[in-house]
């Protein structure tokens, strides 16, 4: 072990090669944590630890492919080998799929089922690697004297929401992929919050608004930066944080 065990906080943000994922990692660096770029090609993560380290701030790549539990398991024991513990854990990485996975599709007016393959790698990344990183990594969290957990969600991952005919979503087509499995994720924070009170680990689900990144082709009217704003504030929420909730940037989100 080095210096970081004692002195440093250290953050493993996953997917954190582009869009908010990099740009919570620059914002969390900002704040003088060390920053564990997780990336499936580790030649991309350096793109985000180079712009770190120019900017002050000190990070380091670490190969990682949430569905690939060789990876995972390897990123947590390069943490624990040079690091001793984390402190920080973002579950960033996620895909929105492609295709027709509406539960119906009707562009021809021909009812069609859903492309469960396009279903089952989406739910892979956002929801199950979710648990494969988490649970790999709790060890280490749990040697943080102040351990938090943040999950990447989305405003669109409110039951309340976009079962209201008249809300915000009521114009989106409707989908069995993206959409579910941040509202399975959303579900699966609430129980990793309930485990792991007792620990003092703080999990919160994060909706970072309509962000201009790869998801959605660079659509959004928010940039990467403004989203990892409430990314960040959870990943720094004090003792007396709340735990197990869903937020945006404007307070607590109905689930």
């Amino acid at each position: 072990m080095n210096e970081h065990t004692t002195h440093q906080r250290i953050a493993l943000v996953t997917g954190a090669n582009k869009g908010i994922g990099r740009a919570t990692a620059e914002q969390l660096a900002a704040l003088g944590m060390t920053v564990l770029v997780g990336a499936r090609d580790p030649r991309h993560g350096e793109d985000t630890a180079a712009a770190v380290r120019a900017a002050g701030g000190d990070a380091y790549v670490v190969a990682l492919d949430v569905t690939d539990p060789t990876t995972v398991q390897a990123a947590a024991r390069r943490v624990e080998e040079r690091f001793g513990h984390l402190d920080v854990l973002v579950n960033n990485a996620g895909i929105s799929g492609a295709g027709p996975s509406a539960p119906l599709d009707v562009r021809d007016q021909v009812p069609s089922v859903a492309d469960l393959d396009i279903v089952r790698a989406v739910f892979e990344t956002n929801v199950f690697g979710v648990i494969a990183v988490t649970n790999a990594m709790l060890p280490l969290l749990r040697r943080s004297p102040a351990p938090r957990i943040v999950n990447l969600s989305s405003d669109a991952a409110s039951l309340t929401l976009t079962g209201d005919p008249d809300g915000p979503f009521a114009g989106l087509p409707p989908v069995a992929a993206y959409t579910p499995s941040k509202t399975a994720l959303n579900a699966l924070t609430v129980q990793y919050a309930n485990e792991l009170r007792k620990d003092g680990v703080l999990v919160n689900a994060a909706a970072p608004g309509f962000c201009a990144t790869d998801i959605n082709h660079h659509t959004g009217h928010r940039t990467a930066a403004q989203g990892a704003a409430v990314v960040v504030r959870l990943a720094t929420l004090g003792a007396d944080g709340p735990t197990g909730g869903f937020f945006s940037e404007d307070g607590p989100v109905p689930w």
